[in-house]
């Protein structure tokens, strides 16, 4: 068992004063079987009317609006959140009973539609395909699909950008977890297994120094169903991912956008965020 201390401090510049602005934030993680949350606390900055809710995903959103002229607004989040170990694919599950499964559930039929950002060429298609028809276990399949895009893209910052398809990131090769996380699960429902994106946070060493503060980064990774939710990190080929700390679930990136808002006034913006997390014990 891992825990951790997460700060994440993010908003806008503004290059000239807004008389109002109206936003959503998520950036609080989630208590489930995997994680416990110890505290968790977000401080926005000029103080807003807000309102928090889990959204239709179970991730926990905090609603906001400014009405008064600022130049800059500053959100901080801090957590402590104890990961637990979980048994990934415990109940194994054959491709008839997942398209039943699927076919009965409707968390899981909106995880198997394929959008604009998910939405994967013929060459792809193909591969995770001749996977999907060679394996007798689906779980098996998803594994080996994800361990394709690990392969075969290059992840590389600045190529690729915030509006990225599935099909552009691919078409380079290259791409950033974001990025590798789409290609994944366009694969994954192109063959009929539910996959879902991940948002959160992660910790870049692979073995954490206790009482070490690190530069942290916002991630991304996937989530598929074969009988239980499996978690998959195909950016860094993690079958098991133990450092990574969920925030937030959804159909693909669209749905968990760590700030997402709206301002009134004629000047430009300028996104900053910053990332410190240190493992406690």
């Amino acid at each position: 068992m891992n825990r951790y201390r997460v700060v994440h401090r993010t908003g806008f510049r503004y290059s000239q004063p807004v008389t109002a602005s109206y936003n959503e934030v998520r950036m609080l993680p989630v208590a489930d079987n995997s994680q416990i949350i110890f505290s968790s606390s977000l401080e926005i900055n000029p103080r807003p009317l807000s309102h928090e809710y889990l959204d239709y995903f179970g991730t926990r959103v905090v609603m906001f609006e400014i009405l008064q002229q600022h130049q800059e607004l500053e959100i901080s989040s801090e957590t402590v959140v104890e990961l637990r170990p979980s048994q990934q694919g415990s109940e194994p599950i054959t491709w008839d009973e997942l398209a039943s499964a699927t076919e009965r559930n409707l968390e899981l039929t909106d995880c198997v539609q394929i959008g604009r950002r998910t939405r994967i060429p013929a060459e792809l298609v193909k591969a995770a395909r001749k996977i999907a028809q060679g394996s007798e276990d689906p779980n098996v399949a998803a594994t080996q699909i994800c361990e394709l895009v690990h392969k075969s893209m290059k992840y590389e910052f600045g190529v690729t950008g915030v509006q990225s398809s599935a099909a552009e990131a691919w078409a380079k090769r290259t791409g950033v977890c974001q990025d590798f996380a789409h290609v994944a699960i366009g694969a994954l429902r192109s063959v009929g297994i539910p996959a879902r994106y991940v948002s959160g946070y992660l910790h870049p060493k692979v073995q954490p120094v206790i009482g070490e503060s690190v530069v942290g980064e916002s991630h991304a990774w996937v989530e598929w169903f074969s009988g239980s939710w499996v978690a998959n990190d195909p950016t860094n080929n993690l079958s098991f991912p133990d450092r990574h700390v969920v925030v937030g679930r959804g159909r693909d990136y669209d749905d968990v956008p760590p700030l997402r808002g709206v301002f009134a006034g004629t000047g430009d913006s300028q996104l900053f965020v910053e990332v410190e997390i240190t493992r406690e014990a």
